[in-house]
């Protein structure tokens, strides 16, 4: 059985696309490395997660232990509002290094399951560090199942976490209410 390094945002994601490529006849190998997830507690919940549920389905599971916060707003401080593109290179860059330092000849990523994600941009930036390092980019578009897979995950009792990763996201999730919290407070002054 062919086997794949399948970088994992988290492992609700993962639900939509371990069985796909199981029913394909390749082996994916769960690899955690999201220095982009901030807090600290939203890293540890999302990868506790991931780490609890794979063994249940025998799944083997990588490990690059990097919670980035510094590193990464370092990176996206000056341009807050494209910080996507960066933390997309970022984390599939580490993950074709990773593939190609131990022995896996092809990739592929979770990412590649969400529908609010930029789809295309994600396939780029996996193709291009797929070329950098030789190892191949594995392309599915594993969107169709992100919906069952969220419920599966909710089924399962798995932590569902509210927004993308990084903190600017979070930030971004509650805008509507900071927003009118803010009219409110301005209102009362």
């Amino acid at each position: 059985m062919e086997t794949v390094l399948l970088h994992c945002c988290c492992a609700p994601c993962s639900l939509s696309c371990i069985d796909p490529l199981r029913q394909e006849g390749i082996e994916p190998v769960a690899f955690w490395y999201n220095p982009n997830i901030h807090p600290w507690k939203e890293y540890q919940a999302r990868r506790d997660c991931l780490l609890n549920y794979v063994p249940t389905i025998g799944m083997e599971v990588r490990v690059q232990e990097e919670y980035g916060l510094r590193d990464f707003v370092r990176h996206v401080a000056d341009d807050i509002d494209h910080r996507c593109a960066y933390c997309y290179s970022h984390r599939l860059e580490g993950t074709a290094r990773y593939a190609a330092e131990h022995g896996f000849a092809a990739f592929t990523s979770t990412l590649l399951a969400s529908t609010y994600q930029d789809h295309e941009a994600i396939a780029r930036a996996a193709q291009h560090w797929a070329q950098v390092y030789g190892v191949t980019f594995l392309y599915r578009d594993f969107r169709p199942n992100f919906r069952a897979g969220n419920q599966m995950a909710r089924e399962k009792g798995f932590y569902m976490q509210k927004y993308c990763g990084c903190v600017f996201s979070e930030e971004d999730r509650y805008r509507k209410q900071i927003d009118r919290d803010a009219k409110a407070f301005q209102e009362q002054a």
